[in-house]
């Protein structure tokens, strides 16, 4: 294959992840307690690390929020603008960049489903949640009690099952993306 067209197979690649990134976000299941409600992102957010390189889940994760950042509506339930990032739970988004690169950076080469799992499990979701909740205790008067109480725990149970569930696809789909697993 030539260098161009490893290029632009790259180059679809990520967009193929940006739009799933963006679609997921309006998949939503409000909470009546919390200023956050539940997201399909987090399954994506793990799917971008396990099927990238730390270089492409920075590229992927940092386009989806310029995207959101200049007015698309592609944040939670089609929410946008700097309002939105630099917002109460904003933290979150932010945490997908970064959770999304580390986990990238310690998945390895090739695919092993308890080491993906426990990276996702114990890393990209907490690495979420910190950032998450610390913006939102910034931002807001809430205490740290009633930030991990809304911002936190509702999540943990529903944000383990999607992040196996991306465990369980990173393979197939990465053999679909050609990445020799």
């Amino acid at each position: 294959m030539s260098n161009y067209s490893n290029k632009t197979l790259e180059l679809t690649r990520l967009a193929l992840l940006i739009a799933m990134n963006c679609v997921s976000a309006y998949i939503v299941i409000p909470l009546p307690f919390s200023l956050s409600p539940i997201v399909l992102q987090t399954l994506v957010v793990n799917l971008v690390a396990f099927l990238l390189s730390p270089k492409q889940a920075f590229v992927t994760m940092f386009v989806y929020i310029l995207i959101g950042l200049v007015g698309i509506p592609v944040f939670t339930g089609g929410s946008a603008g700097p309002a939105k990032i630099f917002g109460p739970t904003g933290g979150y988004i932010w945490g997908y960049l970064v959770a999304a690169v580390l986990i990238a950076w310690l998945k390895g080469n090739k695919y092993n489903f308890k080491r993906y799992a426990s990276i996702g499990v114990g890393l990209g979701i907490p690495v979420i949640y910190l950032l998450g909740a610390i913006q939102l205790k910034l931002l807001t008067d809430m205490n740290w009690e009633a930030v991990f109480l809304t911002g936190v725990l509702p999540f943990i149970p529903l944000d383990i099952v999607k992040c196996i569930v991306a465990v369980i696809l990173a393979k197939p789909i990465g053999k679909i993306f050609n990445r020799g697993y």
